[in-house]
């Protein structure tokens, strides 16, 4: 492997501050304990600016609603790249939609503002019979890549971590269930990763050289079934289950009774179950051939990410690990 000098050449992209938007969700609070470690000028862009900067005044915030294109100029003005973890999943029905023109919209203003890159984490590549949500996803990056700032999409499957909705669902079924009732589904395979390598991913799309749009998978370490990933989050909780196979019970069964054990919204629910129904496995280039992977495997992932709960939010040795992620990434 390459010394980090070749791998990482800084230029004049930053000069000027990266953009980060969503800023305040799950990814972006983990990304900004590496961000700032790094040294890398960046603003944060939320739809609450007034909030955000009460509760983390030592950020520079500005104002950006997805939704609403003359808000992009003004975010973008002066920064040299934009980091984009905004999705409209949340949005309810119609959100593929949404979520397309928002990437048409990010493109054009990027190109506008003069951006030199901008990096986009999205989801893996679910094939023809794949989900809604993760259709939306690929249709996005793709609409992205295709414009005239160059774009890195980033594919990653599950993030394992606090605050991830698709963990939360993992990890109250295996906390609150006396027993798995599993559906076929639950035989599939993913490779769940771990937060602190899906901010190394990131950090990597940021200062890697690029000339052209292109896009990476974000696989972690394991090929595991959710019947595995819920044996090892089990484990990790101090509770095994026994386990039933159920052939019979569909998706949308399934979306029911997990919206009613972990309180996760409904709609919710139904997209993150409905991505699972196939094996999302890598389909692109490796992100890992251009960056070492930080986390373990992932029993050690979700004893981390439950660490994190204990702790409110996000435990101090999580944090110490996330800068020294961005050290990794200092300009000499």
């Amino acid at each position: 492997r390459p010394p980090r000098s070749t791998l990482f050449p800084y230029t004049t992209l930053f000069r000027s501050p990266i953009l980060l938007t969503g800023a305040t969700g799950f990814v972006g609070r983990h990304l900004l304990p590496a961000l700032e470690a790094s040294g890398l000028p960046f603003v944060c862009a939320t739809r609450n600016v007034e909030k955000a900067r009460a509760k983390q005044p030592q950020y520079s915030w500005r104002y950006l609603d997805m939704t609403e294109p003359e808000s992009l100029a003004l975010a973008m003005d002066g920064c040299s790249a934009l980091v984009n973890l905004v999705h409209q999943m949340g949005g309810g029905r119609g959100y593929p939609e949404r979520e397309a023109q928002a990437a048409r919209d990010v493109a054009l203003a990027a190109e506008s503002a003069g951006v030199e890159r901008i990096v986009f984490l999205g989801g893996p590549d679910p094939g023809p019979n794949g989900s809604t949500h993760l259709q939306s996803r690929l249709r996005a990056g793709s609409l992205l890549r295709s414009g005239a700032v160059p774009a890195v999409e980033l594919r990653a499957a599950m993030i394992v971590g606090h605050g991830s909705t698709g963990w939360q669902m993992i990890r109250s079924l295996a906390k609150r269930l006396p027993a798995m009732v599993l559906p076929r589904w639950a035989q599939n395979h993913s490779w769940p990763v771990d937060i602190e390598d899906a901010i190394t991913a990131v950090m990597t799309a940021i200062t890697m050289p690029l000339e052209s749009g292109c896009s990476f998978d974000v696989p972690g370490p394991q090929r595991l079934t959710h019947q595995e990933v819920l044996t090892l989050v089990g484990r990790a909780l101090g509770k095994e289950r026994p386990m039933v196979n159920v052939p019979v019970l569909t998706p949308k069964l399934s979306s029911y009774w997990i919206t009613l054990i972990t309180g996760i919204d409904l709609h919710l629910t139904q997209q993150l179950v409905a991505g699972v129904v196939v094996d999302l496995d890598p389909t692109v280039p490796l992100i890992w051939d251009h960056a070492e992977r930080q986390a373990g495997d992932f029993e050690l992932s979700a004893r981390h990410a439950i660490a994190d709960e204990l702790a409110g939010e996000m435990s101090t040795e999580r944090r110490a690990r996330l800068e020294r992620i961005g050290k990794l990434f200092a300009r000499e």
